[in-house]
Parts: C-alpha cells; structure tokens; sequence
C-alpha cells in the first residue's frame, strides 16, 4: 500500500514538474525566437532603407575622414536605436557584421549590380537567381530558405532586393534550444530523485492513517464473527425448542445481514492490502458465467423476470477463480435483488479487445449518478432501499476484483434500466 501511494505521489510530482519546466523553458525559447526575428526584421528594414539613398557608399580610408560614394562597401552608419528588455535593435556593430547582399535591377528587369562583399560562398549566379525569384514573388519582403530579403525602390528607373543571412541567427536559436532542453532534461531527473526520496516521508502519516483503518476494520470483522455463529446457533436452539416464530426469522435474517457485511468488509480489506490476485490462472470465464448464470435463475424466476443470455464460447483469461465467481456474485445478485418484478435482466458476454461482460437489468427509478454505485456505502435512495438488505459495498468489492485483475468496470444508465460492463484482458 505504501509503495503504491509512493509511486502516485511520484507520478503526480513529476506530471507538475514537467509541466513546468515545458512551460518555463519553452516560454525561454518562445521568447527569444520572437524577439531573434524581430531584431533580424529591424536589422533588415534599416538595411534596406538606406538603400533608398542610392547605391550603397564605400568605407574610405581612415585619412580620408569618412565615408564616400561607390559600388560596394558598408551603408552609413546612424545613431543606435536603442531598444528594450527583449529588443535592443541594430547597432553598429550589428550592421557592420551583418551577412547581407544586395542584387540591383533597371526597370526593364536587367542586372545593373550585385554587391556580395559582405557574404562568402555566393556566387553571382546563385545571388541573381534568388534576386528574381523574390521578384517573381511580387511580395515587397519574404524569406527563402534562411534568407530573409526586402524589395527596395530607391528611383523610379530601378529595383534593389536587399538579402539578410539569418544562419548564424538560426544556429543561435538551435542552440539555446539545445542547451535549455539538455538543462530541463538534467533538471527533472535531479527533480526525480529528490521526489522519489522524498515521497515515503510525505505520504507517511497517509499511508499510516489509511493502515490503522484497514486493521479495524479487519478486528472488528474478525472480531463481529464470534458474536454473529453465537446469536444464530442460540436463534437455531430456541427454534429447536419453541418452534420458529417471526421472532427467530427476523434475528436469523438480520445475522446473515450481518454475516454478509462482515465478509464484504475483510474482502475490501484484503484488497487494499494485496496488489496482486493470488492463484491465478488460466480459466474458461464462458464457463464460469454460465454456471453463475444457472445458479441465479431459481431467485430471478421467483420474481417472474424475464431472462436472457449471451455467452460466447471458450473465452479464457488470467484470473482467480474464486475471485471471478465473487464478481458474477455481486453483478447478479445485484441485478436480480434490485430488478422490478417482472422486469428483465440480461447478460452478454462477448469478445472484443477484450472479454466484455454486460448485465442489464430494470429499474423502478432511473438512477441519477450511476458511476457512484461503486463508492463505499452509497446509495441511490429509491433503488437501493435498505429493504433489499444490502449496505452498499457489494459493488464496491467488484470494482476492486476487476482492478486487481487490470480490468475496468462502469455502469451506465439508458432509459428505465441499468448496464453494466466489465472488461479482462484475455489471455
């Protein structure tokens, strides 16, 4: 029970701890990839507008104190924009080592100049081809592959598409990525082992809480037995010698009552206390149900029911046998004891992914919340009346059969009568 709860807590833990860290760092990269393209889009942008100036100016000579006009060369510096937080904007030293090129065109579409000072492995051919395909794009600003380019016009007469090479932006990006994501990795396995240390001592006084209800509840059943076999063999003694009277059967069945609650109550806590169903083997559930199903037609026939069975054949699957005849127990003891009378009960059990068992019965009511059958001493307050001499843990104790045996089970409700369904992975 306790490593159960540990490996819950551990589950949970983990679960919240990577949602975080997906949070945090995807937020980290997320961020720096929108403010990475922004500054690129900027850097590009004041590329571009100062090529609405004329032909990009040569760097002079430092003696010639300044920048004069030629082909080829870095554009004329302005003043640094500043920026923010997330954006800085282009500086300087931003635009002297931009990977940048430039492809000029006339008005009649004809080459005028290329200027790839600033770009190494681009040949002319390669540089004009891109140049026309952003042109045959009609767009005034794209990217093609990791080229972002915008079209310029600084006269009348002529075309210039200006390129930025956002590589080395890219593999920046790839490698924060790449670092973030080995850190977040490292992080929620140091994380793990904290919380797997941590977790016995966390969920001790819970699991302690939950060990002292299991061992009372298992005293007081072992405990209510030896009262229950004296008061009916009294019960049976006075009936021997005064005869039986409504006196005798009301006390007789209030002992089974009790009997009855009293297994139910060690069976759960016996449940609680495994993680695994003991004996198991490989049965023939087909036949099993068909026994069951035999052995509750006497009781159904006496409330006049009307009866329907679907067995497949031969469907095996790895279980406990005593455990499987207790569910069919409780399913159709269940069905049979709540059903109207002359109301109708149906079994099925097919093949599917799994074995599937349905049991259909008639409701007087419709029952509201059916899922919380299952729940510990639940009642639905018209169906299951205390006349019908259940105390609400019946099904309780199928579900925990079903889960220890990595099935599932679940109850529906469709018009005036109950379902419901059992799935075990077949063997």
């Amino acid at each position: 029970m306790i490593r159960t709860l540990q490996k819950k807590f551990t589950v949970t833990a983990m679960i919240a701890v990577t949602v975080l860290l997906v949070l945090l760092l995807g937020g980290i990269n997320l961020i720096n990839a929108v403010s990475a393209r922004a500054d690129s889009a900027e850097l590009l942008k004041n590329l571009a507008a100062l090529e609405d100036f004329g032909p990009a100016p040569q760097i002079a000579s430092p003696s010639e104190g300044g920048f004069v006009p030629g082909e080829g060369g870095m554009p004329p510096l302005g003043e640094d924009p500043g920026g923010g937080l997330f954006r800085r904007g282009p500086d300087a030293g931003d635009r002297m080592s931009a990977l940048t090129f430039t492809v000029r065109f006339d008005e009649e579409g004809e080459l005028r100049s290329l200027d790839l000072t600033r770009i190494a492995d681009l040949s002319e051919e390669e540089a004009l081809a891109l140049a026309r395909q952003a042109l045959s794009s009609g767009k005034g600003s794209g990217r093609i592959g990791a080229l972002r380019y915008q079209v310029v016009s600084p006269a009348k007469d002529c075309k210039t598409v200006v390129f930025l090479d956002e590589s080395r932006q890219l593999r920046e990006l790839l490698r924060v990525g790449a670092i973030s994501g080995l850190g977040g990795l490292a992080a929620w396995f140091a994380m793990l082992l904290l919380v797997r240390a941590l977790s016995k001592k966390a969920i001790r006084p819970i699991a302690e809480n939950m060990e002292r209800q299991r061992r009372f509840v298992t005293d007081a059943g072992h405990e209510l037995k030896t009262p229950l076999a004296i008061i009916q063999a009294n019960t049976e003694a006075m009936e021997l010698m005064g005869g039986e009277n409504k006196y005798s059967r009301n006390i007789r069945a209030q002992v089974r009552r009790l009997t009855d609650l009293t297994g139910n109550l060690l069976t759960l806590a016996r449940f609680d206390e495994t993680a695994a169903p003991p004996d198991r083997k490989v049965l023939d559930f087909s036949a099993l149900t068909k026994e069951a199903w035999e052995s509750f037609r006497a009781p159904a026939e006496l409330k006049r029911l009307r009866l329907q069975a679907d067995i497949a054949d031969t469907l095996r699957l790895p279980a406990s046998e005593q455990q499987m005849r207790q569910l069919l127990s409780i399913l159709l003891d269940n069905a049979v004891k709540y059903c109207p009378e002359e109301g109708e009960l149906r079994l099925s059990l097919t093949k599917e992914d799994k074995a599937v068992l349905r049991i259909r019965n008639s409701l007087a009511q419709p029952i509201e919340q059916p899922e919380q059958l299952f729940d510990r001493f639940y009642r639905a307050d018209e169906s299951r009346s205390r006349e019908t001499g259940g105390y609400g843990i019946g099904l309780s104790a199928a579900q925990a059969i079903v889960q220890l045996h990595k099935g599932s089970i679940s109850a529906a409700c469709e018009g005036g009568t109950i379902i419901f369904t059992v799935r075990l992975p077949l063997s």
